[in-house]
């Protein structure tokens, strides 16, 4: 089998990752498993179901995300990658967009990629 180019399976991810947080943040629990862990402004969320109970219980409910660039690394033997995303968070209703950044260690299993630490 063709080695995957990572830079292209990470901007794969991340448009697909971002679409669904911008569009149905339940559907994010498919890319977690229950080792997967999420800190969020210095809480630590483990398990597939605690980390969408965060993320859909954010304080706003539409936003677009809007990606400036996205920096993937490999990452250990089991087809990881270090995933670092940064750009502008446009909230409903909010004149101003907010900066974000983001990193991911998504694994790749199979053809499918799960979000082992974020």
């Amino acid at each position: 089998m063709a080695q995957m180019d990572p830079d292209a399976v990470a901007k794969a991810f991340v448009e697909h990752y971002y679409s669904t947080f911008d569009n149905n943040r339940v559907g994010l629990a498919g890319l977690y498993q229950e080792a997967s862990m999420l800190t969020f402004e210095g809480q630590k969320i483990q398990g597939s179901q605690n980390i969408v109970a965060k993320l859909t219980s954010l304080p706003f409910q539409q936003c677009k995300h809007n990606i400036s660039t996205v920096d993937c690394q490999p990452s250990g033997p089991a087809s990881g990658m270090l995933v670092f995303v940064s750009g502008n968070l446009q909230l409903a209703g909010e004149e101003h967009a907010l900066k974000f950044s983001q990193v991911s260690l998504p694994l790749s299993l199979s053809l499918s990629i799960l979000v082992r630490v974020d």
